[in-house]
This record gives C-alpha cells, sequence and structure tokens, in this order.
C-alpha cells in the first residue's frame, strides 16, 4: 500500500513535491478543526505539522495507520508524545532549521527596543515630530546579558560582538572553555541580572526556567535594563514585568512570545515602552523553507525504508539491532536522568562506560540516549539526535570506555559527569527479564529498579536513620513502594533509594532534609516503561 501523508499547517509547496518525489500520497487540508482531523487522521501514515495543528491524546487514539508525526520546526508542545510513544508513533522535529531566523529576530527587537523604533514610527506617520520624545540609547559597549548559550543564544552572541557590546551568559551546560571559544564571560544568574543593560532569553520552558525572571530577578536588576524574550511564553512572570516597567525600573521589553497565546489580551499590550510580536521567531521565508523541506524528507526516509532521524522519542537505531538494543537504551537514558537530575552546578564532561556484551553494541545509540537523559532536566526539547550536537555546542567533553566483562555482573553501563564543583557516577544493568536496574550510584553498591516518582538521601550510615525515614513519610501520607539502600562501610557514607506513589511535596521534601543524619535529599522522575 502507497503510504498517505496529510499536510495539516501551511509548509512550503516544495515539501509536497518531496513526498511525492519519493513515491508518497500527499493531502493538504490547512483548514480542519479538531473533530475534523479526528475524522479523517486514520487514512493517513505521516502526520506533517507546524504548531496551528494539535496532535492530541484523542487526535493520536484514532489514528490508527499513523506511524510518524513530522513537526516543522522545534517545539513540540502541540503534540502529546506521550500518547504518540505509547501508540508506536515516531514524533520526528526539525531543531536546527531556524535558529539563525529566531537570533535576528531577538536583534532586531534589541534595536528596535533601544531606540523606540515601533513608537516613533507611529508617531512621525501620525504627523507628529517628537524628536525629543525618542531619545535613544546606543548599544555600543553595552552589556548584553544572554540566559541559555545553546544554539540560538550563541547566535546572538556573534552578532553582539560584532556590533561592539560585551556579552555576559549564563547556561548550566555551558562550559569555560566554550564561552571562551564564544567570546562570552560565564557568570551565575544573579551576577547576570546585576551588570547586564540588555537581557536576551534562549532558554527552553521547564521546571527549572519556568518564572525565572520573577519580581525578585527583576529587583536584583539594574536600573534602566531592557528584556527581550523571542524564546518561550512563561520564562517571566509578565504581571512582575509590568510592575517594574511601570515604575520606571525596566526601561522597555521586547516579546515575541507570551503566557498565552495566541496572545489576544494581555497586561503588557498598550504599554509605551513595550514592543510586541504575534511568535515571528521562525516567520522567515528561508527558515519556514528549510524547516519544510527537512521535515519532508526525514518522514520520506521513515516511511520509506525505515531510518530514524531527528526523532524525539526514538533513537536512531536500524531494524535488526533494535530488539536487542531497546533495554539498554532504556538503561542509558535512565542512567543519564538520574545523573542529570542530579547535576547542580556547571556540566563539564560525561564519561559512559561499557563493559561486557553491551560495548559490542551500537553505542552511539545508547551515548545519544544517555546525553539526553543527561541533558533533558535543563533543556527540555532535546532528543536521542540533537543531544549530542548540543553537548559539543556547549563544550561538554564526551569519553566513551569500552571494557570486557569486569566484576560480578556479565556487562554494565556507567556514566560518570564531571561538574566545576565533583563527579557523580550511576551504572546499570539489563537484568534476563529485559529491565534496567541501577547497580551502583557514587562507588556504593544497590540494586534498584527506578520508577516514575523517588526520592533520594544520601545520609550517614547511622542507626535510627531507616525508621526515621519512614515514619516522616508514613506521617506525610506518602506510600513507599520499594526501598533500597546502600553503604559504602559500616557508619559511612550512605544512599536511601525510595520509590513512592506520588510526588514528594516541597513540604515534605524540607523534613526529610531536616532528619538527623541527612546530607542530601532530592525528588527525581522517571518515565513509566
Amino acid at each position: 500500500m502507497t503510504p498517505r501523508v496529510l499536510i495539516s499547517d501551511n509548509l512550503s509547496p516544495r515539501a509536497r513535491d518531496i513526498f511525492i518525489a519519493r513515491g508518497i500520497d500527499v493531502d493538504i487540508r490547512t483548514d480542519l478543526d479538531r473533530d475534523q482531523l479526528i475524522d479523517i487522521i486514520g487514512q493517513y501514515d505521516g502526520l506533517a505539522v507546524r504548531s496551528k495543528t494539535k496532535a492530541t491524546e484523542k487526535v493520536i487514539a484514532a489514528a490508527d495507520r499513523l506511524k510518524v508525526i513530522g513537526r516543522a520546526g522545534i517545539g513540540v508542545d502541540n503534540i502529546d508524545i506521550p500518547a504518540a510513544t505509547a501508540k508506536g508513533i515516531i514524533v520526528m522535529n526539525t531543531p536546527f532549521g531556524n535558529s539563525i531566523t529566531t537570533a535576528e529576530h531577538a536583534m532586531s527587537l534589541m534595536l528596535a527596543l533601544a531606540r523606540q523604533i515601533p513608537a516613533a514610527d507611529v508617531s512621525t506617520q501620525a504627523g507628529r515630530w517628537e524628536k525629543s520624545r525618542f531619545m535613544g540609547v546606543e548599544i555600543t559597549s553595552k552589556t548584553l546579558g544572554i540566559i541559555g548559550c545553546g544554539n540560538i543564544g550563541s547566535i546572538v552572541a556573534d552578532r553582539a560582538r560584532g556590533l561592539k557590546m560585551k556579552v555576559i551568559a549564563f547556561d548550566p551546560f555551558l562550559s569555560p572553555e566554550r564561552a571562551v571559544d564564544l567570546g562570552v564571560e560565564k557568570v551565575e544568574l544573579d551576577e547576570l541580572f546585576a551588570r547586564a543593560d540588555f537581557i536576551s532569553l534562549h532558554t527552553p520552558l521547564t521546571d527549572k526556567t519556568r518564572n525565572i525572571i520573577d519580581a525578585r530577578a527583576l529587583d536584583m536588576m539594574k536600573p534602566g535594563v531592557r528584556i527581550i524574550n523571542c524564546a518561550r511564553g512563561g520564562l517571566l512572570v509578565e504581571a512582575a514585568l509590568k510592575a517594574a516597567l511601570e515604575a520606571g525600573h525596566v526601561a522597555g521589553a521586547a516579546l515575541d512570545v507570551f503566557e498565552e497565546e495566541p496572545a489576544e489580551n494581555n497586561p503588557l499590550f498598550g504599554m509605551p515602552n513595550v514592543i510586541c510580536t504575534p511568535h515571528l521567531g521562525a516567520a522567515t521565508a528561508e527558515a519556514q523553507e528549510n524547516v519544510a523541506l527537512q521535515v519532508a524528507e526525514q518522514m520520506s526516509d521513515y516511511l520509506m525504508s525505515g531510518a530514524v532521524s531527528n526523532a524525539v522519542n526514538m533513537p536512531s537505531i536500524s531494524a535488526e539491532e533494535a530488539p536487542r538494543l531497546r533495554p539498554f537504551v532504556t538503561l542509558a537514558e535512565q542512567l543519564g536522568s538520574f545523573a542529570g537530575q542530579l547535576t547542580e552546578s556547571g556540566l563539564q564532561g560525561v564519561t559512559i562506560e561499557y563493559a561486557g556484551d553491551v560495548a559490542d553494541l551500537n553505542t552511539k545509540a545508547l551515548t545519544s540516549a544517555a546525553l539526553a537523559g543527561v541533558l533533558r532536566p535543563v533543556l527540555s526539547d532535546v532528543n536521542m539526535v540533537s543531544a549530542p550536537v548540543m553537548a559539543r555546542d556547549r563544550g561538554i567533553a564526551l569519553e566513551e570506555v569500552r571494557r570486557d566483562k569486569d566484576g560480578a555482573y556479565d556487562t554494565y553501563i556507567r556514566l560518570t559527569v564531571k561538574t566545576e564543583r565533583q563527579e557523580r557516577s550511576v551504572a546499570g544493568t539489563v537484568f534476563s527479564d529485559g529491565k534496567p536496574r541501577v547497580i551502583q550510584v557514587k562507588g556504593i553498591n544497590m540494586e534498584a529498579d527506578l520508577s516514575a516518582h523517588m526520592l533520594y538521601v544520601t545520609n550517614e550510615d547511622k542507626p535510627g536513620f531507616i525508621g526515621a525515614l519512614g515514619s516522616t513519610l508514613g506521617d506525610a501520607g506518602v506510600n513507599i513502594a520499594t526501598f533500597h539502600l546502600g553503604r559504602q562501610l559500616q557508619g559511612g557514607d550512605a544512599i536511601a533509594l525510595v520509590a513512592v506513589d506520588e510526588p514528594v511535596s516541597p513540604e515534605v521534601l524540607k523534613t526529610v532534609e531536616n532528619l538527623p543524619h541527612v546530607r542530601q535529599a532530592k525528588p527525581l522522575h522517571f518515565p513509566v516503561t
């Protein structure tokens, strides 16, 4: 049967030409509402979208034939990835097709903000000649603070340096060596707030970055700061920004993204020192052409030959090796996620050791999965394909080590992360039941399977600790599913890894942290496999 693809958003006409040239039937329906999409999606093997189409759980449930969803762009917020994964549908994006365009839009907004160009244009075209009203500022020699110095942020840094600005950057994954290569000064977030004349956001929206600019952050900024956001709505608290603008502490803001989109009503609309654009970061002919052609090529490759690239929910694995490799991919990503969730300072390097039979497998896919796990707590859009590029862009050193069987286990993977402050390692294996297990944390032997919600505690090995921890969780109504323990030696360092039925609240976590002998307590979350 000839594969069929539905293009449900506006893509370049050349995308259709690529599908047809590869022997794929194409329908273009950009006028569908949700119910209409649900009615017809069962007829298609592929769905090509931008941001307008919402591939919700109900849409995916009706997609009986669907094998692949291709997003022409980087953000996949409009696609229910867990639902697609559960149904065996590959979700692809084009993570680097609009980087230059978005960076250029940020620079355009910064320049327009510095010289009040939109308001001056409206005034002049209305017949008023208000030269004294629109006094601007130069950007030469000013300090630009970039929050998130990945692919787009590094392009903004390069352009800003060309305009003779001083660039400082906050990015937990930016190594000092990469900062030197980019010509930027790596700083902590509070220092960036205190020093920057302009601040430009280029980080994804995650639990760690949501509301990264709030009232506290705004109070720390120097008077007269100007803020640009072309990344994601939700990175800044709009009500707090409005108050700071009205107080005159913030001189101006330029926003391409908003907490709620489409943004038809917003507290910042109508303010004289605010520039707003309707999510135009990727809206150039060149960028739209690039992402449309790329997504068409990727989807065609998968539908016609099974090749997978830029998938957010599956690594690049051939059909022959998939059954044997799949459980180790899960293990590698879980080990990376374990280490990534515990990493709080700048990441400098990752070492992955493959011992025994796993060393003979396609370790490229395993390494990509591990890196994706390490980076995802901060970079939500990272996937197994883009993770190595993102790690390289941030100057994170990567080392792979292969060795013969060593120790009690026939095969295992050990992942070690090196930060500015310490090294931390976690190791695991796949048992005969095909399920991954953690077998060592920070050099302490323990055997544990990972579940959706866990509590990680490091402590001194002292009598009474286990009872105190169990009582604390029980008193808070937290049900323990499994309880795993390990220690270096009697009375020395110990670790408890507790699986619980629900996430541990901040209040309960604080209580655990204050227990005698506890050194660290942190919640961990893993996808249910």
